[in-house]
């Protein structure tokens, strides 16, 4: 690395005096009970009911999943990359650079259950995380990623078994395109959607969805119900059973579903 180069490595002192990496305060975390409820909630019905509790925009349009058949539920960690700006943080030094930046430091955040959640603006050249930076972030606990942008090294990565929600792939490492890791622990965009620390993240095949945690426990009450009298309409859907009685549930589907329901936890409890 050159004289040039080394000055431009590690925290860089913006106009305003503020250092590189901006970062926020310790990330709230789900308790466990609430997590257990919401691990049975789909990404589909979390969104619904988000809706309808005036929440229109929880779903990351863009990021797929990558491991299909995978599910999870976590709080979310954020990490936040910005345009790079020469002056201020860029990707000279390459990996040196990288080390102190936000990139690195999100990932001593991570706790055991921990979703990270990666602002990149759909970008297809910045790969966020490689395999050694994913092998890390399941290594601290972390249950999954969502990434608004790209990773690189997949061959590798999708032998390492984290589930995770990518726009694509790229052989780019972090900060070589146009992009730069700037904070964590602070809200981030995905997609338009609005992303706090300590979010709960629930995604499977349909996508990721963000649920705000003020509203989490509302949600698993709504969402539960939903789910339960889902799994009964599916059932008599199945044998032939008419749409309208059954999808939703009317007057008489609902009676029916209330006795199904009884006799269930008779079973249960035999």
């Amino acid at each position: 690395m050159t004289e040039h180069e080394e000055r431009r490595v590690g925290p860089q002192h913006m106009p305003d005096g503020l250092t590189l990496p901006i970062h926020g305060p310790d990330v709230p975390r789900a308790e466990p009970e609430l997590i257990e409820q919401l691990s049975r909630v789909s990404a589909a019905t979390a969104a619904a009911g988000l809706h309808g509790m005036g929440v229109r925009q929880s779903f990351v349009q863009g990021p797929v999943q990558r491991l299909p058949g995978t599910s999870i539920i976590g709080t979310a960690v954020t990490l936040q990359f910005m345009p790079q700006r020469e002056d201020i943080a860029s990707g000279i030094g390459q990996e040196q650079a990288e080390k102190v930046s936000a990139l690195w430091r999100v990932l001593d955040e991570i706790r055991p259950g921990d979703v990270l959640v990666v602002q990149a603006f759909g970008d297809r050249y910045t790969g966020c995380l490689g395999e050694m930076l994913i092998t890390y972030l399941k290594g601290r606990g972390g249950v999954g990623l969502v990434v608004d942008g790209c990773i690189r090294d997949w061959p590798k990565v999708r032998n390492i078994g984290l589930p995770l929600w990518t726009v694509g792939v790229t052989p780019h490492y972090a900060s070589q395109a146009s992009l730069f890791p700037w904070a964590y622990n602070v809200p981030v965009a995905l997609s338009r959607v609005l992303a706090m620390p300590g979010d709960l993240v629930i995604a499977d095949d349909d996508g990721a969805v963000i649920v705000p945690r003020k509203m989490a426990s509302d949600l698993a009450v709504g969402t539960t119900a939903h789910e339960e009298w889902e799994e009964f309409s599916r059932l008599k859907l199945a044998a032939g059973g008419s749409i309208g009685k059954y999808y939703p549930l009317n007057e008489e589907g609902h009676r029916e579903y209330e006795q199904w329901r009884a006799a269930q936890e008779r079973t249960r409890q035999a």
